[in-house]
């Protein structure tokens, strides 16, 4: 079964996505979009992060900023 160039530009869009979602996961970097989805569904009087502030904030969790909690190197 052959595909259009349009069939295969969406797979491959589809492919790259799920590959990159899967390296930030890797690395401890959460989805912004489900993030902001969820919050959208079940925190409706709540506005969301903006997606810089999400990665910043999700940076900070994982490295431990403000308590002893997160991953240390050093």
């Amino acid at each position: 079964m052959a595909l259009s160039s349009t069939e295969l530009r969406d797979r491959l869009k589809t492919f790259s996505k799920c590959v990159c979602d899967g390296a930030r996961l890797m690395v401890g970097q959460g989805d912004y979009e489900a993030y902001a989805a969820h919050i959208r569904r079940t925190h409706s009087d709540q506005e969301p992060m903006t997606e810089r502030e999400f990665y910043r904030n999700r940076e900070n969790a994982r490295f431990g900023v403000g308590n002893r909690n997160g991953f240390r190197c050093c």
